[in-house]
């Protein structure tokens, strides 16, 4: 039989009281440091700054970060191509700065039927790939102008090609169209297009169902042709090939002729040469329109240098009334004078020089050019311009619509916004739109039809010989009639007949005159 053995018990330990407190001490979570509250204070701090700083450098073009800290920083740091590669990088990024602001109505613009939100566009030889067009749109350009572009990949001239001149607020280039190529341009405007289905009616359209190449409501992308430079001087090939390539997929093209950096170029600019190359661009335009789905015809202009003599601009002028459809020019491309009043060292490098130094000579070529050319052609004026002030001079030398270019390197994103700020004040000042501005100025400037020439004494020789010599012929008739008549009545008198009794009446009638 089986024993329980009783249960022992220990007694409990008794516990110090130093123990007791440092256990019942280690149940509850210490006071957290007070410093762990200043770093969260300073990250949440930082988190709303920076969301802050993002707004404004995101959603306002216009803000104070971007004229004075971002592009300074940036063009002091960096080498001036450098900062434009950097620059189109991050327009091309979708992370750009954009202007939100709508465009006031005064600078509504209409160009060949198309109406814009206003005259401010941006010139070629930013955005020479077509790598950042969306984000150049976005920062309130109506008119985005790409290129150039040559057929065949180049790289340009050696570097350095670009030189800042900051004294001057100026730039000289020499870049010698770097490019891409046609093929890689084109890649990426149709990588811009909405997709729509193989089996749609769209697919069969170039642009894919969209109204412009600019995808853009109230704006216009145009590509600028250029030339390689191993293609003969004289060949219009490269910019018919261009022609051909890009108009399905462009609102405008541009001929370029001006740039000082491609040898033999400027020389297409004589009257020869130029009625030559507008005839088979034109041409080859029309057979782009003719195959296109809808029609699509894009506008053709002529891009022409500021260093023209009067000569040469009435040649160039001759040029393109002589070939019909030209739709317009853009005056100007850079310069190779160096103004007197130019003073930055960097003014001895080779190269097109722009900004404030090209705009007199900008201004000069428009107006002569103005003069000699009718009303239905458009001028857009470039060279120089940097204000509201600037674009409302060249509207008043007739000029419907002006490019940016070296402005917009030294203003940054916001010179857009604030070029037509200024204008608009200037516009509501005068009472006027940005139309009727130059409406005024195109219908006092443009060539009027000139009046039937007075008639030289040869011409006048000429007209009234036939008049005499027919004179002389009818005198003639009638005297060989009233001969005729005279000896018919003497042989009646003769024969006795009475010429009261039997009178006889003869109707001398002049011979017709030729038609």
């Amino acid at each position: 039989m089986l024993r329980l053995s009783p249960i022992r018990t220990f007694p409990r330990p008794v516990l110090s009281s130093r123990y007791v407190a440092r256990r019942a001490a280690s149940t509850v979570a210490p006071p957290p440091p007070a410093r762990s509250y200043a770093r969260t204070a300073a990250y949440a701090s930082l988190f709303v700054l920076s969301t802050g700083l993002f707004a404004v450098y995101y959603f306002d073009s216009r803000a104070a970060l971007h004229k004075y800290i971002v592009t300074p920083v940036i063009r002091y740091t960096l080498d001036p191509e450098a900062s434009h590669r950097l620059a189109v990088r991050v327009l091309g990024s979708g992370l750009a700065p954009r202007d939100t602001l709508p465009d006031d109505e005064v600078l509504k613009v209409e160009l060949w039927g198309e109406e814009l939100s206003s005259p401010i566009g941006l010139a070629a030889g930013f955005d020479k790939n077509g790598e950042a067009i969306d984000g150049l749109f976005n920062l309130g350009f109506s008119w985005v102008e790409i290129g150039s572009v040559t057929p065949k990949p180049q790289p340009g001239n050696p570097k350095p090609r670009v030189f800042h001149l900051p004294s001057d607020a100026a730039l000289i280039n020499r870049y010698g169209f770097p490019s891409d190529g046609h093929a890689a341009v084109l890649a990426r405007l149709r990588a811009r297009l909405p997709a729509v289905s193989p089996y749609a009616p769209e697919f069969e359209d170039p642009l894919h169902g969209a109204e412009r190449a600019s995808l853009h409501p109230g704006k216009l992308l145009a590509v600028n042709l250029g030339k390689n430079k191993s293609s003969p001087p004289d060949s219009i090939t490269d910019f018919v090939t261009g022609v051909r390539t890009f108009g399905p997929y462009a609102d405008a093209l541009v001929v370029n002729v001006s740039s000082p950096n491609t040898p033999g170029l400027r020389g297409m600019q004589s009257r020869t040469l130029l009625e030559e190359l507008l005839a088979g661009v034109t041409a080859a335009r029309d057979e782009v329109a003719a195959s296109s789905p809808h029609k699509h015809r894009p506008k053709l202009l002529l891009k022409i240098a500021p260093d023209l003599d009067e000569s040469e601009l009435a040649d160039i002028a001759a040029a393109v009334r002589a070939t019909s459809g030209v739709d317009g020019v853009i005056v100007s491309n850079t310069t190779v004078r160096r103004p007197p009043g130019v003073s930055d060292p960097n003014k001895v490098e080779q190269g097109g020089l722009s900004g404030p130094p090209l705009k007199p000579y900008a201004l000069a070529t428009l107006r002569t050019l103005r003069s000699q050319l009718p009303a239905s052609i458009p001028l857009i004026g470039c060279g120089g311009i940097s204000s509201g002030a600037d674009a409302f001079e060249f509207a008043r030398a007739g000029a419907s619509a002006v490019q940016l270019y070296t402005s917009f390197g030294y203003g940054g994103v916001g010179i857009p916004r604030e070029v037509k700020d200024e204008l608009t004040a200037l516009l509501r000042k005068e009472g006027k739109t940005w139309t009727q501005v130059v409406q005024e100025s195109v219908a006092q400037l443009s060539l009027k039809d000139a009046p039937p020439a007075p008639a030289s004494q040869a011409e006048e020789e000429s007209v009234r010989e036939p008049s005499v010599k027919l004179l002389v012929e009818e005198a003639e008739e009638l005297k060989r009639l009233l001969d005729g008549l005279g000896e018919r009545m003497e042989k009646k008198a003769e024969e006795g007949v009475s010429l009261a009794g039997g009178a006889q009446y003869v109707a001398v009638t002049p011979r017709p005159t030729d038609p």
